[in-house]
Protein backbone atom coordinates (compact mmCIF):
# COMPACT_ATOMS: atom_id res chain seq x y z
CA UNK A 1 0.00 0.00 0.00
CA UNK A 2 1.40 3.37 -1.01
CA UNK A 3 1.90 6.02 1.64
CA UNK A 4 -0.65 8.85 1.51
CA UNK A 5 0.49 12.08 -0.04
CA UNK A 6 -0.25 15.44 1.48
CA UNK A 7 -0.62 18.78 -0.15
CA UNK A 8 0.87 21.61 1.88
CA UNK A 9 0.27 25.27 1.33
CA UNK A 10 3.30 27.47 1.39
CA UNK A 11 3.00 30.87 2.99
CA UNK A 12 4.49 33.28 0.50
CA UNK A 13 4.90 36.06 2.96
CA UNK A 14 6.64 39.20 1.92
CA UNK A 15 7.07 42.74 3.05
CA UNK A 16 3.87 44.78 3.05
CA UNK A 17 3.93 48.53 2.67
CA UNK A 18 1.47 51.25 1.96
CA UNK A 19 2.10 54.75 0.70
CA UNK A 20 -0.31 57.64 0.49
CA UNK A 21 0.48 60.17 -2.22
CA UNK A 22 -1.31 62.99 -3.98
CA UNK A 23 -2.67 62.62 -7.48
CA UNK A 24 -4.44 65.22 -9.58
CA UNK A 25 -6.09 68.00 -7.51
CA UNK A 26 -8.66 66.46 -5.17
CA UNK A 27 -7.27 62.95 -5.63
CA UNK A 28 -5.40 60.81 -3.12
CA UNK A 29 -3.66 57.59 -4.23
CA UNK A 30 -3.15 54.74 -1.77
CA UNK A 31 -0.37 52.43 -3.04
CA UNK A 32 -0.30 48.92 -1.61
CA UNK A 33 2.77 46.71 -2.04
CA UNK A 34 3.11 43.06 -1.11
CA UNK A 35 0.52 40.82 0.50
CA UNK A 36 -2.34 42.77 2.12
CA UNK A 37 -3.04 40.14 4.75
CA UNK A 38 -3.52 40.35 8.50
CA UNK A 39 -0.21 38.60 9.06
CA UNK A 40 1.82 40.85 6.78
CA UNK A 41 0.08 44.22 7.12
CA UNK A 42 -0.17 44.20 10.90
CA UNK A 43 3.39 42.98 11.34
CA UNK A 44 4.44 46.21 9.58
CA UNK A 45 1.95 48.64 11.11
CA UNK A 46 -0.82 48.63 13.70
CA UNK A 47 -4.48 48.90 12.60
CA UNK A 48 -4.74 52.53 13.75
CA UNK A 49 -1.81 53.53 11.55
CA UNK A 50 -3.33 51.70 8.59
CA UNK A 51 -6.66 53.47 9.16
CA UNK A 52 -4.88 56.82 9.35
CA UNK A 53 -3.15 56.09 6.03
CA UNK A 54 -6.59 55.55 4.49
CA UNK A 55 -7.92 58.82 5.89
CA UNK A 56 -9.46 61.17 3.34
CA UNK A 57 -8.45 64.44 4.97
CA UNK A 58 -6.67 66.72 2.53
CA UNK A 59 -3.33 68.27 3.40
CA UNK A 60 -3.45 71.92 4.43
CA UNK A 61 -3.79 74.12 1.35
CA UNK A 62 -4.93 71.23 -0.88
CA UNK A 63 -8.45 71.04 -2.32
CA UNK A 64 -10.89 68.69 -0.56
CA UNK A 65 -10.58 65.03 -1.51
CA UNK A 66 -13.12 64.03 -4.17
CA UNK A 67 -11.48 60.82 -5.42
CA UNK A 68 -9.60 57.99 -3.73
CA UNK A 69 -7.62 55.56 -5.86
CA UNK A 70 -6.47 52.21 -4.51
CA UNK A 71 -3.31 51.40 -6.46
CA UNK A 72 -3.15 47.62 -6.17
CA UNK A 73 -0.61 47.13 -8.96
CA UNK A 74 2.04 45.77 -6.57
CA UNK A 75 -0.40 44.06 -4.17
CA UNK A 76 0.38 40.37 -4.55
CA UNK A 77 -2.50 38.93 -2.51
CA UNK A 78 -5.28 39.92 -0.15
CA UNK A 79 -7.18 38.17 2.63
CA UNK A 80 -10.43 39.02 4.41
CA UNK A 81 -8.65 41.45 6.70
CA UNK A 82 -7.30 43.48 3.77
CA UNK A 83 -10.68 43.34 2.09
CA UNK A 84 -12.29 44.48 5.35
CA UNK A 85 -10.01 47.51 5.45
CA UNK A 86 -11.03 48.36 1.89
CA UNK A 87 -14.73 47.90 2.78
CA UNK A 88 -14.29 50.28 5.73
CA UNK A 89 -12.61 52.76 3.38
CA UNK A 90 -15.51 52.40 0.93
CA UNK A 91 -17.98 53.32 3.68
CA UNK A 92 -15.83 56.32 4.63
CA UNK A 93 -15.71 57.43 0.97
CA UNK A 94 -19.47 57.12 0.57
CA UNK A 95 -20.12 59.14 3.74
CA UNK A 96 -17.90 61.94 2.44
CA UNK A 97 -19.12 61.72 -1.16
CA UNK A 98 -15.69 60.64 -2.43
CA UNK A 99 -15.40 58.47 -5.54
CA UNK A 100 -13.42 55.26 -4.90
CA UNK A 101 -11.67 53.38 -7.73
CA UNK A 102 -9.42 50.31 -7.60
CA UNK A 103 -6.59 50.21 -10.15
CA UNK A 104 -4.09 47.63 -11.35
CA UNK A 105 -5.54 44.53 -9.70
CA UNK A 106 -3.53 41.36 -10.24
CA UNK A 107 -5.56 38.31 -11.29
CA UNK A 108 -5.34 36.99 -7.72
CA UNK A 109 -6.61 40.20 -6.10
CA UNK A 110 -9.22 40.67 -8.82
CA UNK A 111 -10.54 37.20 -8.01
CA UNK A 112 -10.96 38.19 -4.35
CA UNK A 113 -12.96 41.24 -5.45
CA UNK A 114 -15.12 39.09 -7.74
CA UNK A 115 -15.77 36.30 -5.22
CA UNK A 116 -16.91 38.82 -2.61
CA UNK A 117 -18.81 41.00 -5.13
CA UNK A 118 -16.66 44.02 -4.29
CA UNK A 119 -16.24 44.43 -8.05
CA UNK A 120 -19.92 45.42 -8.17
CA UNK A 121 -19.47 48.29 -5.70
CA UNK A 122 -15.93 49.50 -6.44
CA UNK A 123 -15.09 50.30 -10.08
CA UNK A 124 -11.95 48.52 -11.27
CA UNK A 125 -9.63 49.87 -13.95
CA UNK A 126 -6.32 48.72 -15.39
CA UNK A 127 -4.10 51.66 -14.39
CA UNK A 128 -3.87 54.57 -11.98
CA UNK A 129 -3.76 56.91 -14.97
CA UNK A 130 -7.10 55.55 -16.14
CA UNK A 131 -8.53 56.00 -12.64
CA UNK A 132 -7.32 59.60 -12.49
CA UNK A 133 -9.01 60.39 -15.79
CA UNK A 134 -12.44 59.20 -14.59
Amino acid sequence: MAAPTFSWQTWNSGPFSMERKPGKPGTVIHCFRGPFTVRDAYSCMDPKTLNKMLDLEAAPGDPPTTKSILDLTACTSMDSSGLGQIATHLVRCRRQNVKLIAAGLSPRVKQVFQITNMDSVIPMVATVEEAESQ
